[in-house]
């Protein structure tokens, strides 16, 4: 941030000016990050017997305000200069200044992607995206000063300023748009979807079938439950084994993640009242 707000105003492009702003939206949202990721640490209590996953989200979703906020502010100073330009000065030293400060957002953003996958981590993702989007900003607003530089024509300085508000407005509407759906209790993605049901259809060839079967995630953390169907006349101990297989299977294979199964005789007919999400009411 101070990188580019000194690109700024050796320059005086409004251009850098808005790269640096996304940088102070950058900042506010790391710091909001880091207290978010430090609630969604802790373990699950008598009060939030799901654990705390879900702070992420508040973090993602503050974040995307923010982003949404800079570029009505890139646009609006943007708009004023286009209106008036006036030459930039000191080219080559705010470029070069501007390209430094773009490498170290690279390599942060890169670091962070890595320990958003690791982690499964919301928060970590959307603040990697963010600082990806501030890469790329930069890297329009280099050619677009640069371009000023070379053909004289200073109403470009503002334009790609406007540019570069239009794709950081995209930018946050994703990341509040998959802050919203996390708060929803969105289904897992569907690629991890199609590893569950896999998993689960190998037991068929045993007799044992599934049914309503319901999945969220909370910040990093899975949650599975399913009605698990076996024959009629089986043991309680030998559902209660398969169960045990089943679930440390699922575990597995899509860690973390916290497993609900209900056992029901394939046979019963009051089974087949559990196939709709809310079960209807019975005498």
């Amino acid at each position: 941030m101070a990188l580019k707000t000194a690109a700024y105003y050796l320059t005086g492009s409004v251009g850098l000016l808005s790269d640096a702003m996304e940088s102070l939206v950058n900042l506010a949202g790391a710091l909001m990050a880091l207290s978010m990721l430090t609630v969604a640490a802790r373990p699950a209590d008598e009060d939030h017997p799901y654990g705390h996953g879900k702070a992420e989200y508040f973090s993602a979703g503050v974040e995307g305000a923010l982003i949404l906020i800079a570029a009505a502010s890139i646009a609006y100073a943007a708009v004023q200069r286009l209106l008036h330009p006036r030459p930039l000065e000191q080219l080559g030293l705010g470029l070069a200044v501007s390209v430094l400060a773009s490498l170290v957002n690279l390599v942060v953003a890169l670091i962070l992607l890595k320990a958003a996958k690791a982690h499964r981590s919301a928060t970590l993702r959307a603040n990697a995206h963010h600082l990806m989007t501030d890469v790329w900003t930069s890297a329009g607003v280099l050619v677009g000063v640069g371009a000023v530089a070379v053909t004289g024509w200073q109403r470009l300085d503002p334009i790609v300023a406007i540019i570069v508000a239009a794709n950081i407005v995209w930018t946050g509407s994703r990341i509040l748009r998959d802050s919203v759906s996390g708060l929803m209790d969105a289904a897992l993605p569907a690629a991890e979807l199609e590893i569950l049901k896999k998993l689960l259809d190998r037991y068929a060839d045993e007799g044992v079938h599934y049914h309503a079967l319901r999945t969220r995630q909370s910040g990093a953390q899975r949650f599975v439950s399913l009605h698990v169907l076996v024959p009629g006349d089986w043991s309680v101990q030998q559902g209660h084994d398969t169960l045990e297989r089943m679930e440390a299977e699922i575990r597995r294979a899509l860690p973390p993640v916290t497993v609900f199964t209900h056992l029901e005789p394939i046979g019963d007919p009051a089974a087949m009242n559990d196939l709709d999400l809310h079960r209807p009411d019975r005498a």
